[in-house]
């Protein structure tokens, strides 16, 4: 009956409400309660649907970081298209102040422009290498280059790559299916890397004067060979010559003006004997054709008695940086990460590369000292520059500089008459240190085994005159190679007949320079940054499969002796060549009329004091006299563009010094 009454309620009235049924208090009371039940639900719903819409999961993060960065790139980027070509020098300027005139611009308003054409000769590691040739794990890279430019296929396949980067271990030539070539042009060199520039900087100067490319040659060439073996395998000694001559030919008769970086010094030293000398060993030019092509040589950052550092490559595979690195990782380098023993991977390449030993240093104890005695003699890790330009004097402390390698930081300061030296030369060689199968690369180390090592570390100090035979024994296909090539003497007498070898003749100590009276050669380097002289070694704790020497870091000087720092004794350069090595040759070598420089070619010593950049915007600076950076060096470029457009060394100003490279040529005694 209730039902009924509700029915024709509704009938009556469907704008009321119902009313509520009389006499079923059951019904009444239920009602409500299933509304109320209702709008629970209702709100129920409700608020979970907020909680599903408010959920913020990780996917929703990373896609709208993506879109924000994607976003804000586009944003900058389209502002840097929108903006005046002048606005980042605008910025800068009211940053930093007004910017000088870079060297170009400068000596076009003098009215400076294009005479004598110019020869880049690029250095170790700065030029490209491509692939012509090589086994399959290199498909697809058929001359892409790999070494230089973005370094992509190192991070790809690494084995792959230093398989091909590697040289034949008996010939020093390429290996059965290799064939990895040099890039040609001033592509070659201009960047080492994408924003890391070598040669371009220069190159953009000398654009602004009106050189181009018909001016200007990059004689690029493989750096991992041996001098003579580019000739061998490539005829790089045999191209320059042609191009010389060419470029003097259509300049109107204008000789080059060569301009060789570190060890592309040595290698032009090597090129002038071998462009005089006779045929087939040379290059068939005659004992003028040096005179007749070239203005004058600049050479930048050069090593002309090799550097200390190299003897840290080839002894541990190590420098300062790379010392550093195994004492903040221990074991990183050297163990198995990702698949790759990293050291030991590039110890047996590097060792098949035969220009490395071009850079081990030349002249012995003469040049470098012995075991109480160096030419800096004390230390001098250049002064640093305060606020107020004043300077704080470097600490004087006596440094046995010549003490290149000192096993213990005890034995690099000890008398020599307590330090107590046991042969190695003799020592017998055995005790393997691991079995092949348990390495993953092979290195001649493992063959010396125990007994080798030790004996190694037991003569505890080398010089630069024993730094041979230690070498001979722990390095010997390389130094079976590199006998045939390069040399570290001084001559007794430079007309004997032998000294016509082109071994040699990219040693300035025994070798002439050629008869050019009227060509000029220039030592130009930065000076005020710590350079690498010697180091202080420890034996590796632990060497089944490792490399059992290694720079001893915690070796520090403190207070006392701030030369010395994480193992190793600085001295003043451009961080990688001492101003010894530098400036000795043009200091006193071939200062004047010697038996070194029988035509007495006027050379000139520029040195550059190292200032860094004051702030980022300068990026890496326009005073560096870092051993790379100083190709940006403004005022570097600025004596290059003169001597190229025909200015003279005298007109330049002559010497330019700021170390002691006077002083300590006096102090060492080579007969001249």
């Amino acid at each position: 009956m209730s039902f009924l009454r509700r029915r024709k309620g509704k009938a009556a009235s469907d704008s009321e409400p119902p009313s509520p049924p009389i006499g079923d208090d059951s019904q009444t009371e239920k009602e409500p309660q299933t509304q109320k039940e209702e709008q629970q639900q209702k709100h129920t719903h409700k608020k979970n649907g907020g909680e599903k819409q408010q959920r913020w999961s990780c996917v929703d993060s990373c896609c709208w970081f993506i879109g924000f960065i994607c976003s804000i790139w586009w944003f900058l980027l389209f502002l840097y298209n929108a903006m005046p070509a002048s606005f980042p020098q605008y910025v800068t300027e009211a940053i930093t102040g007004p910017m000088t005139d870079p060297p170009g611009v400068k000596l076009r308003k003098e009215g400076l422009t294009v005479k004598h054409p110019v020869v880049f000769v690029p250095g170790i590691v700065t030029g490209g290498l491509e692939l012509w040739e090589g086994h399959g794990c290199a498909d697809g890279l058929f001359r892409k280059r790999l070494w230089g430019g973005t370094f992509g296929e190192v991070y790809k396949r690494p084995l792959c790559w230093v398989e091909h980067m590697s040289l034949d271990n008996e010939t020093g030539l390429d290996p059965p299916g290799i064939r990895v070539r040099p890039v040609s042009g001033l592509v070659a060199a201009d960047y080492f890397a994408p924003g890391y520039f070598v040669w371009a900087v220069l190159i953009a100067n000398l654009a602004r004067i009106g050189y181009e490319e018909k001016t200007m040659y990059m004689a690029s060439y493989d750096w991992r060979l041996s001098f003579q073996n580019t000739e061998v395998r490539d005829q790089t000694l045999s191209r320059i010559k042609s191009n010389i001559e060419l470029m003097v030919a259509t300049n109107g008769g204008n000789k080059v003006v060569v301009i060789p970086h570190s060890m592309g010094v040595l290698y032009f030293l090597h090129f002038m004997k071998w462009v005089e000398a006779p045929g087939p060993m040379g290059g068939g030019g005659g004992s003028d054709w040096c005179a007749k092509h070239i203005k004058a040589v600049m050479n930048i950052g050069g090593p002309f008695l090799g550097v200390p550092k190299a003897i840290a490559g080839i002894f541990s595979m190590e420098a300062r940086d790379i010392a550093v690195a195994r004492a903040f990782a221990p074991g990183v380098l050297d163990k198995d990460v990702f698949g790759l023993q990293t050291l030991q991977h590039m110890m047996r390449m590097t060792r098949t590369w035969d220009a490395t030993m071009s850079m081990i240093p030349k002249g012995g104890d003469t040049i470098w000292g012995g075991l109480d005695w160096s030419p800096e003699g004390y230390c001098n890790c250049s002064a640093k520059k305060v606020k107020n330009n004043d300077t704080i004097s470097a600490v004087e402390k006596r440094v046995n500089y010549g003490r290149i390698v000192s096993f213990g930081k005890d034995v690099a300061e000890a008398d020599s008459s307590k330090i107590e030296m046991i042969d190695f030369r003799d020592a017998v060689k055995g005790n393997f240190l691991a079995n092949a199968t348990q390495c993953d690369v092979w290195t001649e180390y493992h063959e010396m085994g125990v007994g080798g090592v030790k004996a190694v570390a037991d003569y505890k100090v080398y010089t630069a005159g024993s730094i041979l035979d230690l070498f001979h024994f722990v390095a010997p296909k390389l130094m079976a190679r590199g006998d045939n090539h390069f040399s570290y003497g001084i001559a007794d007498n430079l007309d004997d007949p032998k000294y016509e070898h082109y071994k040699y003749w990219s040693n300035p100590l025994e070798t002439k320079l050629p008869n050019a009276p009227d060509m000029e050669i220039y030592s130009m380097y930065g000076v005020g940054i710590p350079t690498e002289r010697a180091y202080v070694y420890k034996l590796t704790p632990s060497a089944e499969c490792y490399i059992p020497f290694q720079i001893d870091t915690s070796a520090e000087g403190g207070s006392e002796d701030p030369c010395l720092k994480g193992g190793i004794y600085s001295t003043d350069g451009d961080e990688t060549v001492p101003v010894l090595s530098a400036g000795f040759m043009c200091a006193k070598g071939w200062r004047g009329k010697t038996r070194f420089n029988p035509a007495g070619i006027p050379s000139y010593i520029r040195e550059y004091d190292h200032a860094p950049p004051a702030n980022l915007l300068e990026g890496r600076g326009t005073q560096s006299g870092a051993h790379v950076d100083i190709m940006g060096n403004f005022a570097l470029i600025e004596d290059v563009l003169r001597v190229a457009a025909g200015a003279t060394g005298e007109e330049l100003g002559g010497d330019k010094v700021h170390s002691d490279i006077f002083k300590w040529s006096e102090r060492i005694n080579l007969d001249l």
